[in-house]
């Protein structure tokens, strides 16, 4: 155990027996400048693994030793975390940077595009091939049917389109399954067709076709390119959800404009158990501007701007919520969820719980679990923003109570 030099615990070590010869290596770091982080030799994907929970436990009960010397790999790790913490916020603060190629960037976006594009007729040659086998064969078919396409599109850098046919084998298990199936790999179909149009899209489209794909704009891309808009941001919902790489989690945050009325997402990626960066807080509204992904929806913020507490947002009905999904289907055909906010919206349950409006149209609710909705309000109408998805229901993400503060869910 390191101890810091103000008497708190820095880091802790130790080893533990497992089933091969050597001992598993875990350590934790306690107070680093992003967080507790964590490091084990065993081959688990969960962080914190067994053997750093076991390390915590002990070290919460005396039972770790101080030692004013610790072992060369503790003191690697922590080392690196350093330097790439130093080098982290010397970016931040524009130091240390070097300078960009320009001519050496666009021939890297060139190549990585035309690997793309390679990968694409491939996925469009290896629909054509599902079609003509027959939709009856794809139950027959194992995991490595569907396995082997998703690879060779991340090996030609599409990765969005691998994590769409990667999820192909769960639309054969579902119920109704050639109908679900059909759907996947009709949107799959849309999003060849709309890549090979390429630059005969509009700008707005296109940026969308591009992100499905897997074509990634950086941060400072977009800083540097991306639309800019000053507003009023008032911060709806966060919702964190797992992703196709398993040990990942999205957070996404929904702000809509008080002023403009524009939906945004902050979406950022964190290691599963890992606490998100709080750059947006449910309840608050934050004047500041922000810059948008070519995709319309996607942002950067672009400084902190000045936070404070919000009002309930301007709600609707379960009408004007499937309205402004439709419109956005219209710019991207492959989204799944959209954010809505309904005005003196109730739980009501008929055999499946739904969520009603004033005018008594409903829609399901999607997560099966309504009782934190319920404590909030007492099943009274109240202002509610969720997300939709035709798919999976509607997901309530904050809700206001009778005194307006916002609850998150």
């Amino acid at each position: 155990m390191i101890t810091g030099p103000s008497g708190t615990t820095s880091a802790v070590w130790g080893e533990c027996k497992g089933s091969g010869a050597k001992p598993y290596l875990a350590a934790a770091h306690l107070d680093g400048a992003g967080g507790p982080a964590y490091k084990c030799s065993c081959p688990s994907r969960k962080i914190p693994c067994k053997h750093v929970l076991a390390l915590l436990v002990l070290w919460a009960q005396d039972g770790v030793d101080a030692r004013d010397e610790h072992p060369e790999w503790v003191g690697a790790w922590l080392t690196g975390r350093a330097a790439r913490q130093a080098k982290a916020q010397e970016k931040a603060q524009g130091r240390g940077a070097q300078p960009a190629d320009p001519a050496r960037a666009e021939a890297t976006l060139r190549e990585r595009e035309k690997a793309v594009a390679n990968g694409m007729d491939e996925l469009r040659l290896w629909l054509k091939d599902q079609v003509d086998t027959g939709l009856a064969e794809a139950p027959k078919h194992g995991y490595d049917h569907w396995d082997r396409m998703a690879k060779r599109l991340v090996d030609a850098k599409a990765g969005g389109a691998a994590s769409t046919v990667a999820e192909l084998p769960q639309a054969v298990r579902a119920r109704s399954w050639p109908e679900v199936l059909l759907e996947r790999l009709s949107m799959i179909h849309l999003l060849v067709g709309a890549h090979r149009a390429g630059d005969a899209l509009d700008e707005r489209l296109r940026g969308v076709v591009r992100a499905r794909v897997g074509i990634t704009t950086k941060a400072d891309e977009v800083l540097a390119n991306g639309e800019r808009v000053r507003d009023a941001w008032r911060v709806l919902g966060r919702r964190d959800a797992p992703t196709s790489e398993g040990d990942m989690t999205a957070h996404r945050v929904w702000l809509r404009g008080a002023d403009t009325g524009r939906l945004a997402l902050s979406l950022s990626f964190g290691r599963s158990g890992q606490a998100p960066t709080a750059t947006f807080r449910v309840g608050t509204e934050v004047t500041t501007e922000l810059a948008f992904y070519p995709d319309g929806h996607r942002v950067v913020p672009v400084g902190d701007g000045d936070t404070r507490t919000a009002p309930p947002p301007e709600g609707g009905t379960v009408t004007d919520a499937l309205d402004a999904f439709a419109a956005a289907l219209a710019l991207d055909p492959w989204r799944e969820t959209w954010p809505v906010v309904l005005d003196r919206a109730a739980p009501a349950h008929d055999g499946t719980w739904h969520l009603v409006d004033r005018t008594g149209t409903a829609l399901p609710l999607g997560t099966g679990d309504p009782w934190r909705l319920l404590a909030v309000t007492g099943g009274h109408p109240s202002t509610v923003a969720a997300e939709w998805s035709p798919r999976n229901g509607l997901v309530p993400l904050t809700v206001w109570d009778a005194d307006g503060k916002a609850i998150a869910l």
